[in-house]
Formats: C-alpha cells, sequence, structure tokens
C-alpha cells in the first residue's frame, strides 16, 4: 500500500489511524481543505480510480431535483410507495426527501432522475463535470454499478473536489438548493465538529462490495471535504462511514 500524508497544523491524521479503521479492508482516502487542497491523502493510486459512485450521487441526484423544482422541501411528499416490498423495510413506506437520503431508498432516487430526465441530467453532470458524465445505461441506473452496463465512473480524488465545490457554493445551483441539501446532508454533531455525508454501496465483483462515505466535516470554523472507500467482502457503506467517523475522530475533528 502506497502511503502520502500531507500535514497541516493540529491536525493528527496519520496511515496507521486509517489501516486500524479500515479494519484489514482495502481502500482510498482523500482529505482536502475547504479550497480544495490536499490535506491528506491514504493510497493515492486508490484516490484516483475510476469507480461507479452507486448512492454517494444521491447528493447530486438531491441537488439537481431540488434545482429544477421537482421537489422544493425536504419534508414535503417526495415519493409515494409503490407497494412492491423491498429488501429494506425502511424503503417499504411512502418517503420525504430527508428520510429517503436517510435510508438510502434507491427507489425513490431512481423516480426522481426520471422526472429530471435524461436531458436534463445529462446537462447539469456536464455543468458540474462530474466523473466520466455517462449516463448512457439509463437514466435510473447509470450510478449503480452492475455487469451488463457501463456506469457513470468518478474517482474519490473528484468526489473530494466537487464536494470542495460544494461547499464553497462554486455550483450552479441556488441559495436554497445548497440550504436544503446542507440539511440532509447532516449526519452527526459532536462538541468539536459536525458531519455531512452519504454512503454509497455496490457490488463490483462475485462478493465483493465497493463501500464509500463522502461529504465534509465542519470544525473549528473550517471546513473538510472527503472521500473515502472501502473494498471489501460483506461490507457496506455503513462500515465506511464507522471507519471516517474514527479518523476524524482520532484526527480531532470530531
Amino acid at each position: 500500500m502506497i502511503i502520502a500524508f500531507l500535514a497541516l497544523a493540529l491536525l493528527t491524521f496519520s496511515p496507521q489511524s486509517v489501516e486500524t479503521a479500515f479494519n484489514g479492508n482495502k481502500g482510498a482516502l482523500v482529505v482536502l481543505g475547504a479550497s480544495g487542497e490536499k490535506v491528506f491523502l491514504y493510497n493515492p493510486k486508490g484516490c484516483e480510480e475510476l469507480l461507479p459512485p452507486c448512492s454517494t450521487f444521491k447528493i447530486w441526484n438531491s441537488a439537481i431535483g431540488l434545482e429544477e423544482g421537482i421537489v422544493s422541501d425536504p419534508d414535503a411528499a417526495f415519493w409515494k410507495w409503490d407497494g412492491e416490498k423491498r429488501w429494506l423495510a425502511a424503503w417499504n413506506k411512502d418517503q420525504t426527501m430527508r428520510s429517503a437520503f436517510a435510508a438510502s431508498c434507491v427507489p425513490a432516487y431512481q423516480a426522481l432522475a426520471r422526472k429530471t430526465g435524461a436531458e436534463r441530467m445529462a446537462k447539469y453532470l456536464h455543468k458540474i463535470s462530474y466523473g466520466n458524465e455517462n449516463i448512457s445505461s439509463g437514466i435510473d441506473v447509470f450510478w449503480l454499478p452492475a455487469p451488463d452496463r457501463k456506469p457513470l465512473l468518478i474517482s474519490p480524488m473528484h468526489q473530494a473536489k466537487l464536494i470542495a465545490q460544494l461547499v464553497n457554493r462554486q455550483m450552479p445551483f441556488s441559495p436554497h438548493t445548497f440550504a436544503v441539501l446542507k440539511d440532509v446532508m447532516k449526519a452527526r454533531q459532536t462538541e468539536r465538529g459536525i458531519l455531512y455525508g452519504k454512503t454509497g454501496t455496490g457490488e463490483i465483483e462475485l462478493g465483493v462490495n465497493i463501500c464509500w462515505y463522502v461529504g465534509y466535516v465542519e470544525s473549528a470554523g473550517k471546513a473538510y471535504p472527503f472521500a473515502c472507500v472501502l473494498k471489501g467482502k460483506g461490507i457496506t457503506g455503513l462500515d465506511t462511514r464507522t471507519a471516517v467517523e474514527k479518523i476524524f475522530t482520532q484526527a480531532g475533528l470530531l
């Protein structure tokens, strides 16, 4: 494993804390400053690997839906359950954007993508330069990995840089969109900081998952955009979020 470590004063990121938090899984971690400068990299080669974003794309699916007026209130009706029993019980009910984001409700966000449509979706992905901008595999599946499709691809480094632009409001979105997105992304608050983010999980080969956590931490008046991805058997995005929380706690940000 190749490791690069770029220290900023008062922060205590370490390769050892990352390896402990990753719990034997392969992975990569990018932490940036609010202006996009590199603060910490773990596995630089992995930080540049192109991967399907899985449900981390819900950050941008939400932003586009908000910007286009398809949804305006995070607590208003967002998706009416179609009655189909799915594997995750939290999906088997009507959803608001807040609940759908928290539960990572795939059918709700597939419905939002269909309402957005391919033309508008492609326009926004080009505007924000999201990954390879490939939505050719279908408007409601393009962010999800599968053997029979060529999905949207993006690297952890690119994910973190887009979050930095989001934090700095350097995106083609309104103040309302920024405010609602920040609200639904809020995941945890401690005395030291606030964590915002989104998980994502997908199977890239038989029995092996890629598991993302992408977002930012606000601490001591500063923002730290990040993207973390793990690869392993039997793991999920929640495992990656747990690893990130351990790393940021060790670093003094949470």
